[in-house]
C-alpha cells in the first residue's frame, strides 16, 4: 500500500477492549455449541427413529439451516421477530439463538454419521447387563457417539467461533467490532485487521490442538 506506514500502537493501546472482546466472542461461541450440541444430539436420533415423520423432521431441519446463511437468520431473530412482538431475548442472546440453529444442522448430521458407526456389539453388551433404552443410550451410546464424532465436533466448533465474527452487525462488541472501531476512529486498517485474524487464526488453532491431545489421550474403541 503506497504511502500507508504502520502503527501497531494504536492497537497496542486497545489491548484491554481486544480482551474483551475476545472473551465476548468465546462466550458467545461456547453457548451456542452448548445449545447447537442439544438441537444437533435431538437432530440425530430424530434422523434415526423407527417412524418416517421424525426422520422427515430431521431432514427439513438440515435441509432449511444449510441452505440459510448465518447473516440472514440473525436478522430475522433480531429484527423480523420483534416486529411480531416475538422479543424473547437481547441482542446477545438473539445472536446465540441463530448461530445454535445453524450449529445444531450440522452437529445433527456429524452425530447421526456417529451413530452409524457404533457397533451393534456395544448394544448387545449393555442389554446383556440389564440396562434399559434410556440407559444404554446415555451410558453406552452417547458417550461412543461423542468419542467417534470428536474431529467433526472440533470442525463444528472452529467454524462456530469463526461465526462469532457477525455479531458486530447487531452491535455486540465482539473482535471484528474492536477491529472496526479501530479502523474508524483512526484508520489502521492493517494493523486492526491483522492483529483480529491473528487471534482468530490462533484459536482456531489451539482448539485444534487440543482435539488432537484429546483424542490421543482417550481410549481406542474396537
Amino acid at each position: 500500500m503506497q504511502g500507508y506506514s504502520t502503527n501497531w500502537g494504536v492497537v497496542w493501546q486497545y489491548r484491554a477492549a481486544l480482551l474483551d472482546a475476545l472473551a465476548t466472542s468465546a462466550w458467545l461461541a461456547a453457548c451456542a455449541l452448548v445449545l447447537g450440541a442439544v438441537f444437533g444430539i435431538a437432530l440425530a436420533y430424530l434422523s434415526i427413529a423407527k417412524h418416517r415423520m421424525p426422520r422427515g423432521v430431521a431432514t427439513a431441519y438440515v435441509t432449511l439451516v444449510r441452505n440459510t446463511p448465518l447473516l440472514l437468520l440473525i436478522f430475522i431473530v433480531y429484527l423480523v421477530l420483534p416486529q411480531f412482538g416475538i422479543r424473547l431475548f437481547d441482542e446477545n442472546w438473539s445472536f446465540i439463538l441463530a448461530l445454535a440453529v445453524i450449529s445444531g444442522g450440522y452437529i445433527g448430521e456429524d452425530l447421526r454419521a456417529a451413530l452409524g458407526s457404533i457397533p451393534k456389539a456395544y448394544r448387545d453388551a449393555a442389554s446383556g447387563i440389564g440396562l434399559n433404552a434410556v440407559q444404554r443410550q446415555l451410558y453406552v451410546v452417547l458417550p461412543l457417539v461423542l468419542r467417534y464424532a470428536l474431529p467433526a465436533l472440533t470442525n463444528s466448533a472452529v467454524s462456530i467461533f469463526k461465526d462469532t465474527s457477525l455479531a458486530s452487525i447487531i452491535a455486540i462488541p465482539d473482535l471484528t467490532y474492536v477491529a472496526r472501531e479501530i479502523s474508524t476512529n483512526y484508520f489502521r486498517v492493517l494493523e486492526a485487521w491483522a492483529v483480529v485474524g491473528g487471534i482468530y487464526l490462533g484459536v482456531s488453532t489451539l482448539l485444534a490442538g487440543l482435539s488432537r491431545a484429546l483424542e490421543r489421550s482417550l481410549p481406542r474403541i474396537g
